[in-house]
């Protein structure tokens, strides 16, 4: 189960960062933008993005600022930072290199398997 969690907060990271290198954004728009572009495959909740976002935010890779929504209401936005952005750069390099990986062995994997229920 561990595992599992890094992984998705790895995909959840990865994730925050490339909707912050578009647009600064807040929590919940970011829980929908990856709910909507995903076709509902991933759902990740607002916690789990707090959690992400403290982590980012404690390592100076993004920060957060206030806006004025309406009359009273105030609204924390995100903002990537230039180390987050080389963050970023490094862990979508490192995450296709993994999928990659992770195709052409599942590929050629599949490809054996035809191989030998075609003998």
């Amino acid at each position: 189960m561990g595992n599992k969690s890094n992984f998705f907060s790895g995909i959840t990271e990865i994730l925050i960062l490339a909707i912050l290198n578009s647009s600064d954004s807040y929590a919940y728009e970011i829980v929908r933008y990856i709910k909507e572009y995903s076709d509902g495959c991933l759902a990740i909740s607002q916690n789990t993005i707090y959690a992400v976002t403290y982590k980012l935010e404690n390592e100076c890779k993004i920060s957060q600022y206030s806006k004025l929504v309406g009359k009273r209401r105030t609204r924390v936005y995100y903002h990537l930072e230039p180390e987050g952005k080389e963050y970023y750069t490094q862990l979508l390099n490192n995450f296709r290199d993994a999928y990659t990986g992770v195709e052409k062995i599942l590929s050629s994997l599949n490809k054996n398997t035809e191989d030998k229920e075609n003998e």
